[in-house]
């Protein structure tokens, strides 16, 4: 396979990593606007010629149209901020190769009652293509990370395997890392993490459909696994919402995830000074996006691994029935950041988002995954992926979490 990596931050350098060795792997283009970035990658990776280099501007469509075709690449592999989204997928099926994106492409606030209605929802773009994908022949798979990715195939297996009925399903995210050093530091795309935590977040009932609420609301504390113990979690737009209910079969589908009050409140300020925003204003005749200077002026998290301690949990809570009987279960996946740093060289939050869209490589390679139009995890067997997890050094653990009778 050849792949058209678009993107080489924490995650793109981390992907890189982790497919390397793969023997299906044929070639992995090293593209961004960045070229310092991409040799640094590249130098770690020792292999130009399986990883060349390449500048692009991930806006400019055919830009990206004429490296798929320059490289013959199979597979278009999307590994930047989701603002890039609409560009990146169109440019995959002009050039008629498979694509694969870790976000969807971006949501718009209901005009006049943004915190009770959906509006423009994320991903929609995409689906609406997705009959035109179809008729060509061509996949675009979809939120293919950690979460959304990993969470997804979670729920389908829980589907599969471990419940009857389910009442709920509840992607919940928490972690204690720590980084040194800095007063506050990101370990995850601040852009992408301004976007999803300040949009209204999305909620599914099956009665209802899709509806939105409050920033930061129904806050609840989850018990996480592996020593990380309980985290207070909130509400947080993101995609499983949009993608596990168009195939699995549950009443309610959230999102929670363990930001912290310091966390939450430096989004609060961010907002209430219109630092979140991405039109540009003009600063002593400088055209500038205020979310960029934020970015800009926060640490890399590519570059925060030596200074992170502790572990990261990315899982999807279930309840339900099986056999009759009341069941909850927390499906997981956590990575303890000494070990990515000393096996991997890259910190945890990146590597765990970076193993999925290999395995979903690998997957598509053999044929164990297959299909066309626009799909998300959740459309495909989850039993090849979950099988492969360990081979990956990436184990998946199962948490019971049924209340005991009396």
């Amino acid at each position: 396979m050849k792949v058209l990596l678009i993107g080489v931050g924490g995650v793109g350098e981390a992907l890189a990593i982790v497919a390397k060795d793969r023997p299906w792997l044929e070639k992995m283009v090293l593209a961004d606007y960045n070229v310092a970035r991409t040799e640094e990658v590249q130098g770690k990776l020792a292999d130009p010629a399986k990883f060349p280099i390449e500048r692009i501007d991930a806006s400019d469509k055919n830009a990206v149209v004429a490296l798929a075709k320059k490289h013959g690449a199979d597979l278009v592999m999307n590994a930047v901020d989701p603002i890039f989204n609409e560009a990146i997928f169109d440019a995959a099926f002009e050039a008629g190769v498979t694509y694969m994106d870790m976000a969807m492409t971006l949501s718009k606030r209901h005009p006049t009652d943004p915190y009770h209605l959906s509006h423009v929802k994320l991903g929609d773009y995409q689906f609406e293509r997705s009959a035109a994908w179809e008729e060509k022949g061509l996949l675009a798979l979809v939120g293919m990370g950690v979460e959304p990715g990993l969470s997804d195939v979670f729920a389908a297996y829980a589907a599969k395997h471990l419940f009857d009925e389910i009442e709920e399903i509840g992607v919940r995210d928490g972690a204690n890392l720590e980084v040194r050093g800095y007063r506050f530091a990101p370990n995850f795309s601040i852009w992408t993490t301004i976007e999803e935590c300040l949009n209204p977040p999305v909620i599914f009932e099956k009665d209802r459909g899709w509806f939105t609420t409050e920033p930061f609301s129904e806050p609840e504390v989850f018990e996480f696994p592996e020593g990380i113990g309980p985290i207070e979690c909130v509400n947080v737009e993101h995609e499983e919402v949009l993608l596990i209910p168009r195939r699995v079969d549950a009443k309610r589908v959230t999102f929670k995830y363990g930001l912290g009050d310091e966390f939450i409140n430096v989004l609060k300020v961010l907002e209430l000074l219109n630092l979140d925003k991405t039109e540009k204003v003009k600063v002593k005749g400088v055209e500038v996006s205020p979310r960029d200077v934020v970015v800009a002026c926060l640490p890399d998290p590519a570059h925060l691994g030596d200074r992170m301690f502790g572990k990261t949990s990315a899982g999807t809570w279930v309840k339900g029935k099986s056999g009759g009987q009341p069941r909850e279960v927390y499906l997981y996946q956590v990575a303890d950041n000494e070990h990515c740093m000393q096996r991997y060289g890259v910190q945890a939050v990146v590597w765990q988002t970076a193993v999925n869209p290999v395995i979903a490589m690998e997957l598509l390679a053999s044929g164990a995954w297959k299909g066309a139009g626009v799909l998300g995890p959740e459309a495909f067997d989850p039993d090849p992926f979950v099988e492969l997890m360990p081979k990956m050094d990436f184990p998946m653990g199962t948490k019971e979490m049924t209340p005991k009778a009396g």
